[in-house]
């Protein structure tokens, strides 16, 4: 038998065996040249390609993703958008009052620098708002109110209200400066409705319907009869909007949200018929002629504005409409003001800003545990929501002229001061959340230092401090 022959069943050992395996798993690494004696890499083995664009696309979902479930991606949605949306207002607040201006026998910057001086009290009480605990605006729901009600009384006395486009709404505190009681009105209903479905939750009295409507519906009545002896049907539908909303989060069932609705209705329905000139606005929608006696004159001239806009604008400054031809083109139609100077790409911008506010108060409102928070959130975002559709559709010829602001753009110290504080309400309920305050602690330094065993090396990772005598 010769000696490398293997004997009937008999196994190989197992190094041999090891080594065969081996040598059948691994590649070759190299091959030696035996002319030139370099060694030569081997070729790389060409795999199948498993990607492709939808590859791709679902990469960058994924990350898309990953991105919106982070703890701190609604705080950093609601600060970045109504920070941009602010600074954007005040630069179109500039273009497009400086002519009204100018015509009133004023400086030019004269409706900027009011708009700017009120964003800079707004940033104060955002601030304000944002550092706030939750128990703290709990218990000033009830003073907010009560000092709103006291002051929309007082525009209705003889020689305290002043009139302004029909509307009886404001009060004058000296000087060019005035004050819009209903403006702060939204601000009161929110916070002192979330407080009184937060308690009434608590104690499980929110499945009968006598605790889910009162006193929430008979307040926001008095409300609405308030602003409506004033004439401003447009904060009157976004209160009742607010009020919806309310009901809608506290779980109302389906027959008492439509009941309510009806009412609302109706009652929209009188105002509307027993008031000529409300008649005459709804009659504008979609109009793209003036009409008789100029009944659509501000209307068309708006829809003007941003069909001459384009893609991206005539230039920031250089409308053509403000000079006269538009009504409240710095107040409520700036958008159609920015649309003419932007173009599409600045109001769609706009738009997308206000998407990403609504949405960022959606998921706080969403993701919390604390009812107040919820309800609080959830009306917050309904007003700005509201507010910023009703001015829109009004500007785009669906809707008819309310005279409401755009929330945080346009002009008008009144609107932005509760406004902005509503944003500071969203900011300190976002950073509420577990995980955000854990985000956030983890990044707050400690006596001024960054946390023990870190130090910064750079501006995007951190480098873990080596424990003395290591090397």
């Amino acid at each position: 038998m010769p000696a490398k022959q293997m004997l009937p069943g008999r196994r190989p050992s197992a190094d041999k065996t090891a080594k065969a395996a081996k040598a059948v798993r691994a590649p070759k690494a190299a091959k030696a040249d035996r002319t030139s004696g370099l060694v030569r890499p081997a070729a790389r083995v060409k795999r199948p390609a498993t990607g492709g664009p939808l590859a791709g696309l679902r990469r960058t979902q994924r990350q898309l993703r990953r991105a919106w479930d982070r703890p701190l991606t609604a705080y950093y949605l609601i600060f970045g958008s109504s920070l941009l949306i602010t600074v954007l207002g005040l630069v179109m607040v500039y273009s497009a009052s400086m002519i009204k201006a100018l015509q009133l026998g004023l400086g030019d910057a004269y409706f900027f620098k009011k708009q700017f001086l009120a964003a800079l009290i707004g940033t104060g009480l955002l601030l304000l708002a944002s550092r706030m605990p939750v128990k703290l605006h709990r218990a000033l729901s009830y003073p907010v109110l009560a000092g709103t009600l006291f002051l929309m009384v007082l525009v209705q006395v003889p020689g305290i209200g002043v009139s302004i486009n029909g509307n009886q709404n404001w009060i004058s505190l000296g000087g060019p400066f005035m004050l819009q009681p209903s403006e702060f009105g939204k601000l009161a209903l929110i916070l002192w409705g979330a407080d009184l479905l937060a308690r009434k939750g608590g104690k499980d009295l929110l499945s009968q319907w006598k605790h889910l409507l009162v006193p929430l519906v008979p307040v926001t009545f008095l409300l609405l009869g308030l602003i409506m002896l004033g004439g401003d049907m447009g904060t009157a539908m976004i209160l009742g909007a607010i009020l919806f909303g309310l009901l809608w989060l506290a779980g109302a069932p389906t027959r008492m949200f439509a009941g309510v609705l009806a009412v609302a209705g109706v009652l929209v329905v009188l105002l509307i018929k027993t008031s000529p000139h409300r008649m005459d606005r709804l009659e504008c929608i979609g109009a793209t002629e003036p009409g008789k006696n100029d009944l659509c004159w501000q209307a068309v001239h708006g829809i003007y504005a941003l069909a001459s806009g384009g893609w991206f604008g005539s230039g920031l400054g250089a409308s053509v409409e403000k000079w006269g031809q538009l009504p409240e083109a710095h107040t409520d139609f700036i958008f159609a003001i920015t649309g003419e100077e932007l173009g599409l790409a600045g109001t769609l911008s706009v738009l997308a800003l206000f998407a990403a506010l609504g949405y960022a108060g959606i998921r706080v409102a969403g993701r919390t545990e604390d009812p107040f928070v919820r309800y609080a959130a959830g009306g917050v975002t309904t007003w700005i929501t509201a507010q910023a559709v009703i001015n829109i559709g009004a500007v785009l010829g669906l809707l008819p002229i309310a005279g409401v602001p755009l929330p945080l753009f346009s002009y008008g110290g009144s609107a932005l001061l509760p406004t902005m504080f509503a944003v500071g309400l969203l900011i300190a309920f976002a950073r509420e959340e577990p995980a955000a305050r854990a985000a956030l602690a983890m990044r707050k330094p400690k006596n001024g230092r960054p946390r023990t065993g870190q130090r910064w090396k750079s501006m995007r990772r951190r480098v873990k401090k080596r424990p003395s005598g290591e090397r």
